[in-house]
């Protein structure tokens, strides 16, 4: 296990720290703030640990060993990255081995990014419920005062196996004791939508569900998402609040992504519209498998994730009028999906990558 700290950083005493827990910690200097951010080496939880460190706080980077993308990240990379923060390595699925890293010292404020991979079963409720519920746990014991979690805004309808997890845990937050809470439920990440952006560039058809029209979303960029997780730890107007979170401008279907996509490529719009009841096919056929084979199971989840987001909107669900409602969820941030879209076909992908997320 690695611990790593900035040389300038003066160690406080574990009767010091546990002292200042116990004020309010907004009435203090943000360097005397010790924020631990898990899961910093993901996707969001990189920029979040970036946007804490711009503000001042005293971070401390928890993340595995090997991290990043496909776990291609080196921890010299991750150190590199994370300059002006305490970087500690670790195991989320350890409560040991968090109390000996992340909270060695006792920290003010928890901000969790973890997520699951691939959202397969049993990763799902390894990390999206049982490391996150371990963090909690650890962060309760030495004093910890806020918890700030990265959701989904999906968990509004939870059909799949890594939005129950999810929203266990929201429900263990939201009853622990001697913490306060802000759960973060972002709608669409740009990363998630930029699957195609090569492929009509070089003129390939744009592959959509049905008529293109059955979900929509508002998306939000890793930096403003990472500056609104940052106000949570800010903002007591955020404090034990579910906080659905989309990005600015309208909401978008799959045919308009790809008919502007078209337009900056300045290619000939080409579409191909898969029928969703192949989807259920496939999924169908992979659950009847799992019967004779169980190593299929994560085979089926899969293809109900992917029709999950093809018929299911990003956006706030009102349950009054059972349906989802893109003026209903808040937009926060600066860069719009034009603009995201704009930058990509003329710079690429690079920081984009999908990894397990990908799903065309």
């Amino acid at each position: 296990v690695l611990h790593i700290r900035p040389h300038s950083r003066k160690r406080k005493s574990p009767v010091q720290c546990q002292a200042e827990t116990q004020s309010d910690y907004r009435t203090r200097s943000k360097q005397d703030v010790r924020i631990v951010v898990a899961g910093s080496t993901g996707y969001i939880g990189k920029y979040v640990t970036k946007e804490l460190i711009k503000r001042g706080y005293d971070v401390v980077a928890f993340a595995r060993e090997k991290s990043g993308v496909g776990g291609k990240q080196s921890s010299e990379q991750t150190q590199k990255d994370f300059k002006g923060a305490d970087v500690s390595f670790g195991d989320v699925s350890s409560k040991d081995s968090l109390r000996k890293t992340a909270f060695s010292e006792p920290a003010d404020v928890v901000v969790s990014c973890l997520a699951s991979r691939t959202g397969g079963k049993k990763d799902s409720w390894a990390i999206d419920y049982q490391a996150t519920l371990n963090t909690l746990e650890v962060a309760q014991e030495t004093g910890a005062k806020h918890f700030v979690l990265l959701s989904a805004i999906c968990v509004q309808k939870p059909l799949l196996e890594f939005q129950h997890a999810k929203l266990k845990f929201e429900e263990a937050l939201q009853s622990a004791q001697g913490i306060t809470y802000s759960i973060v439920r972002p709608t669409a990440f740009f990363k998630s939508l930029a699957g195609q952006v090569e492929n009509v560039k070089k003129g390939f058809p744009y592959i959509m569900f049905g008529d293109g029209h059955l979900a929509s979303c508002k998306p939000i960029s890793e930096a403003d998402l990472a500056s609104f997780m940052a106000d949570c730890v800010e903002d007591k107007d955020k404090v034990n609040e579910v906080l659905p979170i989309g990005g600015p401008g309208r909401a978008w279907s799959a045919k308009e992504q790809g008919q502007y996509l078209f337009k900056l490529a300045g290619k000939k719009e080409r579409f191909i519209s898969a029928p969703v009841g192949l989807m259920d096919g496939i999924i169908g056929c992979f659950d009847g498998l799992t019967r004779f084979f169980p190593g299929l199971e994560d085979s089926a989840e899969f293809g109900r994730i992917g029709r999950y987001y093809a018929t299911e909107s990003m956006l706030v669900w009102d349950d009054k009028q059972q349906k989802y409602v893109a003026d209903a969820t808040p937009s926060y941030g600066k860069e719009s999906l034009e603009q995201f879209f704009e930058r990509v076909m003329k710079e690429g992908l690079a920081g984009q990558e999908l990894g397990d997320a990908a799903i065309f």
